[in-house]
Order: C-alpha cells, then structure tokens, then sequence
C-alpha cells in the first residue's frame, strides 16, 4: 500500500489515497499505521475517496481507530494532496467531510503552501460552565464544529495538566489564554489521539469561544507548540489559514502489521 505522510503544524497524518487503494477496515488499518513505534506513526490516518458532492471525500480517523468528523489541519493537507497530485487543477478544492463540504483555496507563497479553509458555522453550547481539572476551578465553553470541544481558561496553558481532563474525555479540550485581542495561545488535548501539537478544528473553537466572550477581535492568531492559525470570522462562516506540508512518501506491506 502507497502512503504519503503528511503534517500541519506537527499534525501529522498518514494520507492514502483510496481511490486507488482499497481498504477493508479502516479502522484496524489506522491503529496499526499510526503506532509510533510498530507501524508508520501519525496522530492518525486520513483517506482520500471519489465523491458524489464534492471534488473529494476525505474521511478521519484517530490513532485509536475512532473515526473523527472533521480534521482542520488534515484538511488543509488534503487539499494540498489532491493539488499536487493533479487530481484537481484548480486550485480552490471542495472536500466532503463526515457532515458538510468545506471550500479550501491554495495560496502559493515561495516554498510554503499557504491554505485557507472555510469551516463554515460553529455552534455555540453552554458559556462559562465552571469546570474542576484536578483540585482547581477553571471557565470553560462548550463549542461544536462537528467534533464537540472544551474550550478552558487559564492564565498560563502549561499550569493544566491534560491527562487529569479525563471527566471531559467525550471532548476535545482546548486550554486557551488570551494574549492580545488578536493573538491567544492554546494545547490541545484531542479525542481518540491525546495531547497533540496543533488542532484546526480546536483553534477555530477557541478562537470563536473568545470572540464569543469579547476578549479578542474577529481576527485572531492562535499559537500552538506547532505552530500558528490565523482565524476570521466573517457573519456565521470561520475561514481557517496555515500551512500544510509534505513529509515523505512510502509504501508498506499492511500484511506485516
């Protein structure tokens, strides 16, 4: 099996494009890839199919062989995939997901590969719910963009220990602090994968979250141990932007797994 690996902001995926590939459990195929020691390693696995609606279906899987709604860094990297790949020539590419399409637009910069993502409407849940993470208090609010995230605040994102977030484990958890009205820094504790160096998905409910308390303008940096999103929101949309790059490429016997 063909496989290219993949990253944005140290999210990094295992890409397979199973338009040529065929897959019988997708499932059991991803916990077994992304094994960091036995098996290629990634924070999960992400296939690329034929659509009826779009240019391409992408579907999510987390190193846990959960499948995941919707990856905003890994959809950055499928589009640049499907670029490249001349699979489409365009380069504004629409992508089906679990529960919508999503427009991305390829900006070429030099060397980098800049995208931009509209990741359309997020839902706002319960504000400022007083969540306990170990023996501390801390605000927290529920945003859902597909997946379902734990936006929390503190004064300083390393004070939190995430393996104690275990009673909000049905959530993504974002701890969030804010640095500036246009910058707030964030980690990231995504379900089915752990504590991870970036989550597209997870900025852009942050960054909402903050714009929804007025402690940021509608255009926000969010720094991340990976790296940096720039966040917009624009009436109901969020346009997520950041890079997306190509690690290597490969191919491995999945009958050795």
């Amino acid at each position: 099996m063909k496989f290219t690996k993949m990253q944005a902001l140290g999210n990094d995926y295992i890409y397979i494009n199973a338009m040529k590939e065929k897959v019988k459990s997708p499932s059991e195929l991803a916990r077994k890839l992304s094994d960091r020691h036995f098996g290629i390693g990634g924070d999960g696995v992400i296939f690329i199919d034929f659509s009826e609606k779009a240019d391409v279906k992408m579907r999510m899987y987390n190193s846990d062989g959960t499948e995941g709604k919707l990856c905003g860094n890994g959809i950055r990297c499928v589009a640049k995939y499907v670029y490249d790949n001349k699979i489409v020539n365009n380069n504004i590419i629409n992508i089906e997901t679990y529960n919508r399409i999503i427009e991305t637009k390829i900006f070429q910069n030099k060397d980098k590969n800049i995208i931009r993502a509209d990741m359309g409407s997020v839902k706002e849940g319960e504000k400022n719910k007083k969540i306990i993470i170990g023996e501390k208090e801390y605000s927290g609010d529920y945003i859902f963009l597909d997946n379902a995230h734990l936006v929390v605040y503190a004064e300083c994102i390393e004070e939190i220990n995430l393996a104690h977030c275990d009673s909000y484990a049905q959530f993504n958890i974002e701890v969030v602090s804010v640095l500036s009205r246009n910058e707030i820094h964030m980690r990231v504790k995504e379900k089915g994968s752990g504590e991870t160096m970036a989550c597209g998905t997870g900025a852009c409910a942050a960054a909402v979250s903050c714009m929804m308390r007025k402690n940021v303008d509608n255009c926000v940096h969010v720094k991340m141990p990976g790296g940096n999103l720039f966040i917009e929101k624009k009436k109901d949309h969020v346009f997520m932007t950041g890079e997306a790059k190509t690690v290597f490429e490969g191919e491995i016997d999945i009958c050795l797994l």
